[in-house]
């Protein structure tokens, strides 16, 4: 029977002209008059190319036209997309994928010619990556446009140097469409993490520690919207997306360590009196790590009150279905002086990161308020040496508890081992792995990413490293964290 169904003469078809036949003879007069007609197409005017019509940025373009009115003031427009995070929630604690605007940049213009040609000259802008129209228009009139494909670049600095060497990657061209927004980068054949450039434009910049034995290692940047790498590229729906091999050298020379652990994280942000002169509170921090001494000031105070500073934090378990609630405790009381000030001196409480309100409660009703951002430190860490299989600890404060806060992903060596949590334990990370590999220095770097939520159709780049979190990490300014540990001796 299937045989005969795939038959061009056979009953398929037979089937298919009998059910077209009883549509077409049943439909009412009426109702095939009341289709709607078929839009006009758009009229485009003269003709125009682009030489060359792909490049990478910086390529010298020109474009030329003819066909167009003697005399036309022509504009060219390059035209492209501005992109952001979606965030959703009372706190923009729910992570709902990208968004992209398509927005118009004038590049170059012209004069028609008196035989209606014209040509136009710019350079390729550093953009997001693939393919772009290139727009001729008149008073704000489209009149043509022609297309390049803006083709990915991907450079290291330095190519060489010794162990423990910060080796910046920087990609240009990232595509924001499916299909060419998510690049893998490996390290001798083991995943690193994501490169990505939403709110970038098409930039993407990670900086990794060179690692293993002297001579030569591979970096490898390649698509991978699932998670880790595609690896056989070629064969897949979009083959035409390069693959890009770069080779760092490891040289003689001392290990290049990382900063101290005390002087990791974001600087503390200062903060200043609000405007005005009614009822308020502040600090003089308006973002730090835990443990940062703060003074909390108050003015325009009821004289002499006994006032209550309440602290507003998250609790919650993600995993047990349980969600989010706002839990507020008292940490501290003032009295108010008689001209309707206060001044307290204060530490950031250990907690999770993320904007926290502070309110002055008088008794039960509050008279202003305030809010300090946690930033995340990373308080001690084994930076020391010991033999293969030493127990290595990195303790961390400050987590956030956002789908885009509340997780750092670990690579060794520039090997991504898994990720760790601070919601549960209130900010407070503690993770524990054994010393591994060769004697001599090995590298654990611990990167922000996102946890969880829902993405562009396709894309799955959640629990691992994003690599370019210092320029487009969805939500939260967050750090990377680095430790050094030397294996003295094999097991």
């Amino acid at each position: 029977m299937f045989a005969a169904l795939r038959q061009p003469g056979g009953r398929a078809a037979l089937f298919v002209a009998i059910v077209s036949a009883l549509v077409f003879s049943a439909a009412p007069a009426s109702q095939a008059q009341s289709a709607e007609p078929s839009p006009t197409p758009f009229q485009y005017v003269g003709s125009v190319a682009l030489t060359p019509s792909a490049g990478v940025a910086g390529t010298e373009i020109t474009l030329a036209g003819s066909g167009f009115a003697p005399g036309a003031a022509l504009d060219v427009d390059w035209t492209t997309v501005t992109g952001q995070w979606v965030l959703e929630g009372d706190a923009n604690e729910e992570f709902h994928g990208r968004t992209f605007d398509p927005v118009s940049i004038p590049v170059a213009d012209a004069i028609a010619a008196d035989d209606g040609t014209f040509e136009a000259t710019f350079v390729a802008p550093v953009d997001h990556g693939f393919n772009h129209d290139v727009t001729v228009s008149t008073g704000g009139q489209l009149l043509n446009k022609a297309g390049f494909r803006l083709e990915p670049s991907v450079t290291i600095s330095p190519e060489s140097g010794p162990l423990g060497t910060p080796i910046t990657i920087r990609m240009e061209g990232i595509g924001y469409a499916n299909l060419e927004n998510s690049w893998q980068v490996t390290y001798d054949n083991q995943f690193v993490g994501v490169l990505t450039s939403v709110t970038s434009g098409g930039i993407g910049e990670a900086v990794i520690p060179a690692t293993g034995a002297e001579g030569k290692h591979h970096i490898r940047v390649v698509h991978g919207a699932f998670t880790v790498p595609y690896l056989n590229t070629q064969q897949s729906p979009r083959p035409d997306r390069s693959v890009y091999d770069l080779d760092f050298e490891i040289t003689v020379g001392d290990a290049i360590l990382p900063a101290s652990a005390e002087i990791q994280g974001l600087p503390i942000e200062a903060a200043s009196e609000p405007a005005g002169d009614g009822p308020a509170i502040w600090a003089d921090v308006a973002s730090g790590m835990v443990g940062t001494p703060v003074t909390v000031y108050g003015r325009g105070l009821p004289a002499g009150a006994d006032l209550g500073l309440a602290w507003s934090t998250v609790v919650g378990n993600r995993v047990g279905g349980q969600g989010w609630d706002e839990a507020v405790a008292e940490v501290a009381r003032v009295t108010v002086a008689d001209n309707g000030t206060f001044e307290l001196p204060w530490v950031i409480p250990d907690d999770l990161g993320g904007p926290h309100r502070l309110v002055a409660m008088d008794a039960d009703a509050p008279v202003a308020e305030t809010s300090l951002t946690i930033t995340p430190s990373i308080i001690s860490a084994t930076t020391a040496q010991g033999p293969y299989g030493s127990t290595i600890e990195i303790h961390l404060k400050g987590v956030g508890w956002t789908e885009t806060a509340n997780i750092y992903n670990v690579t060794y060596d520039n090997a991504y081992l898994g990720y760790s949590c601070g919601f549960n334990s209130q900010g407070d990370v503690t993770i524990t792995l054994p010393a591994v590999g060769s004697p001599g220095w090995h590298f654990i770097d611990l990167y922000p990413g996102i946890y969880k939520g829902e993405d562009a159709p396709g894309v799955q780049n959640f629990r691992i490293p994003q690599l370019t979190f210092a320029a487009d990490h969805p939500g939260e300014r967050l750090p990377a964290f680095h430790v050094a540990y030397k294996v003295t001796a094999e097991g």
